[in-house]
């Protein structure tokens, strides 16, 4: 920072698949004996710690039980982490590091944390915030920019057309002169 490297103008933010050391073929299904390994029993007690609860649609791995199974990257399912990066878009250099399940939830969860983390260690928050898709949720650009007056650069995540409880992307009018959206409800 001190050289020039770090400007905090621009980060960007990315999560990338690690394939655990897990066997996609076996798996845990909820009538099966947990087994008494060390690993499950170390997963089981930090669930019991948190009073977590496993969902009933999530295969466990016996030997890695904190992988998520996914098939993100297109194929079969595997087990794995992500390794979720966020970058200043200066030079390239990587600010923080956060690993988390294999999942767009937690990825994103993660980004939260690498930017309140950053902002806390360095002192530094960026004007804007590059991502893709999974970045574009509604919870996700709300708290980038009501609660942390970033940019975002993420295009919105648009899954649905809308129904009669939510706005479809179509419902919103755009004001190019004010360079805002508005909603069918009046909001900004």
């Amino acid at each position: 920072m001190t050289e020039g490297l770090v400007g905090g103008e621009g980060f960007a933010t990315d999560a990338s698949i690690v394939k655990a050391d897990a066997s996609r073929q076996y798996h845990r299904d909820d009538d099966d004996d947990w087994g008494s390994g060390r690993a499950v029993r170390e997963y089981l007690e930090a669930i019991d710690a948190d009073n977590t609860q496993i969902p009933s649609t999530r295969k466990v791995s016996p030997t890695d039980p904190a992988a998520s199974y996914t098939a993100a990257p297109g194929g079969p399912a595997f087990y794995a982490y992500s390794t979720n990066y966020l970058v200043d878009t200066d030079h390239g250099i990587i600010m923080d590091v956060e690993p988390s399940t294999a999942n767009r939830a937690q990825e994103v969860e993660s980004t939260r944390t690498m930017i309140d983390r950053v902002e806390e260690r360095f002192g530094i928050r960026p004007k804007r915030l590059i991502g893709d898709t999974a970045y574009g949720t509604a919870a996700m650009l709300n708290w980038i920019v009501e609660t942390k007056q970033i940019e975002p650069h993420a295009p919105v995540r648009q899954k649905y057309e809308g129904t009669a409880e939510q706005f479809g992307m179509a419902d919103f009018i755009w004001d190019a002169e004010a360079d805002r959206y508005t909603c069918p409800a009046g909001k900004r």
